[in-house]
């Protein structure tokens, strides 16, 4: 640890961009290595903070393909029940698909509200914590009625495993694996079964949520909390764009409390 100094980290920076590393994993990278950085700071084991003066890397995601509530209808129509069940889950609550491949009915903890607690890890392969977050922590998202219709639907068909509605195909003593969904996704589309507009993928759908959150005026702060960002600067970056009149709206509202 007594290595590191601000010139250290500004050479790692220098040198995932001479390898061309991706602005994104760059910045993935530069995030975990400050995280350890600052937490050796806090504890003293650095007289000055290493990554004082470092720039970091800047990631801007581009802009996000969503599909039209008439497009979404038509990829919740497609596939088989498993499928309509994750493109609900995406879609409706905002969920990452290893998270939505964790499905469990009893994380229904209200009639509105899904309490997500774990996730399907894809390197492991078996349910883990959530993504930025440590073993045991959760974030309540809404569940709005005809997403827990479709929840209570599935399980009502097909079953539950100590409340897991997704198993694997081929061995239900093990996890869905998020793959399976990617791979139904790409069957769909090749045997145009799926027709969407080019650049939607299956993460759209959680550009979705996002922008039925913000098109009826939910507060970007709730949206990050539901989407699990780890920053609000990272839910700021990928759907500015969707929330340019609510400047507009704001500027009459406080022009309301100017006239009072």
């Amino acid at each position: 640890m007594n290595s590191f100094d601000h010139k250290v980290v500004e050479d790692f920076v220098r040198n995932m961009e001479t390898a061309a590393v991706g602005v994104a994993t760059q910045s993935n990278a530069f995030d975990k290595l400050a995280s350890i950085l600052l937490d050796a700071y806090r504890l003293g084991i650095f007289d000055e903070n290493p990554l004082h003066g470092v720039k970091p890397p800047q990631y801007t995601p581009n802009r996000s393909i969503i599909p039209t509530p008439g497009q979404l209808a038509a990829i919740r129509s497609s596939g088989d029940d498993t499928f309509k069940l994750l493109v609900a889950l995406m879609s409706g609550c905002g969920m990452r698909n290893g998270e939505a491949a964790a499905v469990n009915i009893r994380n229904i903890v209200a009639d509105d509200v899904y309490r997500v607690t774990e996730q399907v890890n894809q390197t492991t392969k078996t349910y883990g914590p959530l993504k930025h977050r440590k073993p045991g922590e959760y974030r309540d998202v809404p569940l709005p009625p005809r997403i827990k219709d479709v929840i209570e639907w599935y399980a009502g068909i097909h079953g539950t495993t100590d409340g897991y509605l997704l198993r694997h195909p081929q061995d239900s003593q093990r996890p869905f694996q998020p793959y399976l969904l990617q791979n139904q996704w790409q069957r769909l589309k090749k045997e145009q079964k799926l027709d969407i507009p080019e650049g939607v993928v299956i993460y759209s759908l959680r550009h979705f949520f996002a922008s039925n959150c913000l098109s009826h005026g939910i507060p970007v702060t709730d949206v990050a909390e539901w989407m699990g960002h780890r920053s609000i600067d990272i839910t700021f970056k990928i759907y500015r764009h969707l929330m340019p009149g609510m400047l507009g709206q704001a500027a009459k509202a406080l022009d309301l409390g100017l006239a009072a």
